[in-house]
């Protein structure tokens, strides 16, 4: 243990509340300070970190550096050191699907993702505690798919040593304010059946090659799923309805339709989706590449779905022809929000708009750009 008592001469040389310690009675002590080290043509840099507890086996080294006095950190009853700290923040932040990535370390700790996913944040909650002062923490966006393993949070204690009763203030605001879970959750996401129509007079009609097909199974085979069919279809919203009941039929539980979702007479694919919901279709996002992007819900009764014969919302996504020639649309956003179990409306569509305006760069390298955040 560190010996140190007030009553020791050394002790009354205090800046805040470091303080003046002979080496002879610092094992156990906290460093207040990086400790330099220079060995000439060898090495330049921190031979002990702020925060560093000195052991015994530290002490002839210190010796070696010309250290007889140093300064050392003294921690209250009411208090705790920035690893400790940093360990309270965590149990704040990590909430389902999220772990803690390492030890912390001069205060500073890292979460990660536990499985492949998608991030959510709270954002108001992340507000609040990064508010309190003395805590911090930075995420990557809210909605990024994240891979198992990949770090998603750092956090923080800012001073040496944070009062408990500043963690206690975080964990009763914050917890209270997301309802008692983590501000950083993970959420899985489903396996899927997905069915496709194509549309087009000139691709049923074999005038035009199509290029949806490839960047489609591509996109969606990204996230493990299954394809069941594809099918081509002309502008007929007969036709199309006919094959999208088709896919509900051999079990599509996440139906895409490509084509005809501008406003040309002859663009009916919405029109064929419209008879297949009981709900609104929600046609247009505040996106670019994607503003003629539409989702709509079905429902279909089966007992291939559930024993008990339940309703099941079956989302339905209209692609514009934007999807075959641009790299990254609103249909990399969304797609996997609904994979997640979110139901995406007409304010999740508008919130996109702040960020919805793609660079369209030479080499894309979504997502690491700001296209969608």
């Amino acid at each position: 243990m560190c010996e140190i008592s007030s009553s020791d001469p050394f002790c009354n040389i205090e800046i805040e509340r470091h303080k003046a310690v002979p080496l002879s009675k610092a094992i156990g002590c906290i460093l207040a300070h990086d400790i330099t080290e220079i060995r000439k043509g060898e090495f330049k840099g921190v031979a002990f970190k702020k925060g560093h507890i000195i052991t015994e086996k530290d002490i002839p080294h210190l010796q070696r550096l010309g250290k007889e006095n140093i300064f050392v950190l003294t921690i209250g009853d009411d208090e705790l050191h920035e690893d400790d700290a940093a360990w309270e923040i965590a149990k704040i932040l990590k909430g389902q699907g999220v772990t803690v990535h390492n030890e912390p370390k001069e205060g500073k700790i890292n979460l990660s993702a536990e499985i492949d996913g998608l991030l959510k944040i709270n954002k108001t909650a992340l507000f609040e505690l990064n508010m309190l002062g003395d805590l911090m923490c930075a995420t990557l966006h809210n909605n990024s798919y994240v891979k198992k393993g990949q770090i998603v949070a750092g956090a923080r204690a800012i001073p040496l040593v944070i009062k408990k009763t500043l963690i206690e203030e975080a964990t009763h605001r914050i917890m209270k304010l997301n309802n008692g879970k983590g501000i950083i959750e993970v959420k899985k996401l489903r396996k899927f059946k997905a069915g496709i129509v194509i549309t087009g007079n000139e691709i049923f009609h074999g005038k035009v090659k199509d290029s949806f097909a490839e960047v489609l199974k591509e996109k969606l085979l990204s996230f493990k799923g299954d394809i069941l069919n594809i099918f081509y279809a002309p502008d007929d919203p007969g036709y199309i309805e006919k094959k999208l009941l088709d896919l509900l039929d051999s079990g599509a539980d996440l139906l895409i339709v490509t084509g005809g979702m501008s406003v040309d007479p002859d663009d009916v694919s919405r029109f064929a989706i419209k008879r297949l919901t009981k709900g609104d279709i929600i046609y247009g996002s505040a996106t670019l590449p994607g503003a003629m992007f539409l989702v709509a819900y079905t429902c279909f009764n089966s007992l291939k779905y559930s024993e008990r014969e339940k309703s099941f919302l079956i989302p339905i996504l209209g692609l514009p022809a934007c999807g075959m020639y641009h790299k990254t649309t609103v249909f990399d956003l969304i797609l996997p929000r609904i994979l997640a179990g979110e139901i995406i409306g007409r304010k999740e569509l508008a919130e996109l708009g702040h960020g919805g305006l793609c660079l369209n760069c030479k080499e894309c390298t979504y997502p690491v750009c700001p296209f969608g955040k």
